[in-house]
């Protein structure tokens, strides 16, 4: 797929938006070529980066949940270059590399807690509709779990996660093509470009189907 819409060059842009985009390139999710993208709309691009912050990144939800909910909407949308990112602080957490892989399946996968499945529940209803769960199970379990505020934060996280990787799947991006030369945060098989490629050439790649 061709790139649809540039990215901004880095000595383009102000200092405090360089020192985001290094950030970007250093600890990832996201990686810095969605954001170098935001930056040709310098409100667009801190809507996203302070709200990223506030609901991702800190927040009253076990990150490690919103992460698994951030890569099965990848997964449930196809967005590749969000899909093959890996939150560092979720890695620390101690996630593991298959409960990624399972996430389309994880009623039936043993991988999950039930609390994440109820996490991952609403992620499926928000994305897909309330007729895609039984509602009134849902939200029992999502009640049992978590507070009202936490449910907010989620929903709110889902909804922007939803929203953003609808569009970047839209716009011809990848990594490793701005602040190039790290693996930061970087899926197991995608830390560079060479091996990225390979990956994607993988019959058994994930997202392979959806082409």
């Amino acid at each position: 797929m061709p790139q649809r819409i540039s990215y901004v060059p880095f000595d383009q842009v102000d200092e405090r938006m360089q020192a985001e985009l290094r950030r970007c390139a250093e600890h990832g999710t996201p990686r810095p070529e969605s954001s170098a993208v935001r930056a040709h709309s310098e409100r667009s691009f801190w809507f996203f980066a302070d709200s990223w912050q506030r609901i991702f990144r800190e927040g009253v939800m076990d990150h490690s949940i919103k992460e698994l909910c951030r890569v099965y909407i990848s997964r449930t949308v196809s967005c590749e270059f969000c899909g093959n990112q890996r939150s560092e602080t979720a890695t620390a957490a101690g996630l593991q590399e298959m409960q990624y892989d399972e996430l389309l399946n994880f009623e039936s996968s043993e991988v999950y807690t039930d609390e994440q499945k109820a996490a991952l529940r609403y992620a499926q209803a928000i994305a897909w509709g309330p007729a895609s769960v039984d509602e009134d199970v849902m939200w029992a379990k999502l009640n049992e779990y978590f507070s009202d505020e936490q449910l907010v934060e989620l929903g709110c996280f889902i909804g922007l996660t939803f929203g953003q990787q609808s569009w970047i799947r839209l716009l011809g991006i990848d990594h490793h093509q701005y602040l190039a030369g790290t693996a930061a945060a970087m899926a197991p098989g995608f830390e560079d470009k060479e091996s990225l490629e390979q990956s994607k050439s993988d019959e058994a790649y994930w997202a392979a189907g959806a082409r």
